[in-house]
Formats: C-alpha cells, sequence, structure tokens
C-alpha cells in the first residue's frame, strides 16, 4: 500500500526550503518578536476550551484530502470557521497543507479576526520556520505529529511553540509511539485513527490506546478522526477523551456549520 505520509513530508522539505529562500528564517523571527512586542490579545488556550466544553468539538476546515480527493474545493475561510463557532463548535483545526490538503495558512489569516475560537494550525510540521508562521499567522495551538520527527525532534519542537506562546497537540497513532509523551512537553495529546499510511479510518484505535494514555500523561486527551456520532463521542468521553476532531463528516455537506449543528443536536443513545 503507497505510503501517502512519505510522500507529504518528502514534498514538506522542499516546500519549506523554498519559503526559507523567499523569507529567511531570521527574518521570520524578527516579525514574530515585533508581534509580540505589539500585541494586546492574549493566545486563547484550547486546552482550556476543550476542558471546559461539554461536547469538546474541534470543527476542522478541510477542502480536500490525499484519500478522498476534494471535499469541499469551494470552501470559504471567512464563512465556514464562524459558522462553526455559531454552530457551538469548542475549538478549530485549519488545514494549511496546500499540495495534498488544499488549504493556505490564508485561511488561518481570514478566520483569526472572524472568531474568538482557538485555532490550531493543522500540518506536517518539521520545521521552526512552520511554528513562526503559525504564530503570525494567528494560530493558537499545532500539531505535532509523532509519525514524522524524532522523539529529540518533536521535543525542540514543542519547546519552540511554548516560547512563541503556541500550545501543542501531540499526535500518536500507536501504543509504540506512547514512549513520546515522556519526553514531549505536550498540552494536548491525540489518537489518530487514520493510519497515516494508507489514510484509513478505524475509531477503535482511540478505544485500545485509552487505557495506556491515561496512564502515562496529565494531557488532555484528544481522538482524531473517523468519527460520526454522538454515541461515539459519548463513548470516547467515558474513555478518558475531552477532545473530538471532525472534519470530512461536516466539510462533505453544503453548510458544514449546519451539519455540525444539526450533529450536535442528534439523540444521543443512553451507552451501556
Amino acid at each position: 500500500m503507497k505510503d501517502i505520509l512519505s510522500q507529504i513530508i518528502e514534498h514538506k522539505k522542499t516546500e519549506v526550503q523554498a519559503q526559507k529562500q523567499a523569507i529567511g528564517l531570521e527574518q521570520l523571527r524578527e516579525q514574530v518578536k515585533e508581534q509580540l512586542e505589539t500585541e494586546n490579545t492574549p493566545r486563547r488556550s484550547m486546552k482550556q476550551a476543550l476542558a471546559q466544553s461539554a461536547t469538546g468539538i474541534i470543527a476542522e476546515f478541510k477542502r480536500r484530502s490525499p484519500s478522498k480527493g476534494w471535499i469541499n474545493r469551494q470552501a470559504q475561510a471567512d464563512l465556514i470557521p464562524p459558522g462553526y463557532e455559531a454552530s457551538g463548535a469548542s475549538a478549530l483545526s485549519i488545514l494549511t497543507d496546500e499540495a495534498f490538503f488544499g488549504g493556505t495558512l490564508d485561511d488561518i489569516r481570514t478566520a483569526r479576526p472572524l472568531t474568538r475560537l482557538p485555532i490550531l494550525r493543522k500540518d506536517f510540521i518539521i520545521d521552526e520556520y512552520q511554528l513562526l508562521q503559525a504564530r503570525l499567522a494567528g494560530a493558537d495551538a499545532v500539531l505535532l505529529i509523532a509519525a514524522c520527527l524524532t522523539c529529540e525532534e518533536c521535543a525542540t519542537l514543542a519547546e519552540q511553540a511554548h516560547a512563541l506562546g503556541l500550545e501543542v497537540l501531540l499526535e500518536l497513532h500507536s501504543e509504540s509511539e506512547l514512549a513520546y509523551l515522556s519526553t514531549v512537553a505536550a498540552d494536548m495529546a491525540g489518537i489518530n485513527n487514520r493510519n497515516l499510511g494508507s489514510f484509513v479510518t478505524d475509531v477503535a484505535n482511540s478505544f485500545r490506546i485509552a487505557d495506556r494514555l491515561r496512564q502515562q500523561t496529565s494531557a488532555l486527551l484528544v481522538s482524531e478522526s473517523g468519527i460520526s456520532s454522538m454515541e461515539t463521542i459519548q463513548r470516547l468521553r467515558a474513555a478518558g477523551y475531552r477532545g473530538f476532531l471532525l472534519g470530512e463528516v461536516f466539510m462533505k455537506h453544503s453548510s458544514p456549520a449546519e451539519a455540525l449543528k444539526q450533529f450536535l443536536q442528534s439523540k444521543i443513545q443512553p451507552h451501556v
């Protein structure tokens, strides 16, 4: 089976190098320094927003995926993220990878002044440069994927993210990656139910790892991908999760915000 993640990371390395040639790392650091000195608005805490929420929905803005192709090609960042907030989302995830997901940092820049929700920059982060970009664009948190990084690389990026005032969602896929939790200072620990090699989803992955995850970290737990019902969210909450990232289930509709509203209003069956 074709390993999509390897393709994405190879492309990302080339992409970041090209971006550095256009705007140097030191120049970007200076821009962030100026932002930090003049900014009056505090960062929004994604961890706190999820912990205090009754639903914990992280609604995702995503136009396409490597496995499904275009999901919502014409999706507008000035409409959908604020619509998600109005419909009851607790936080936002915005895809900023263009080659494979059809997103850009402009989507965060567009959405940021239109919503009070914390925004996660969801991308394949491999370099400090991308953290600086996230800070400048207005993100409140970043995703670090264990499958993309060594434990040491991940720990360094998490430290750099925190120095910029960004929270960290550390994404894990298997029990073997739980070792990252002892080294990486993560605010949130996410279990991705999507195999990043094949992009096949199986929400049972979150349940399989839940017990060991709770034992090894005090980070807020997030279940990502493959969730399609409030009943599943209820079961995941019982297993210890407090954040639930959903994208395609909303984005495939003509009005993702309305789809979220209906999702939250759906009857939750008692869990026995």
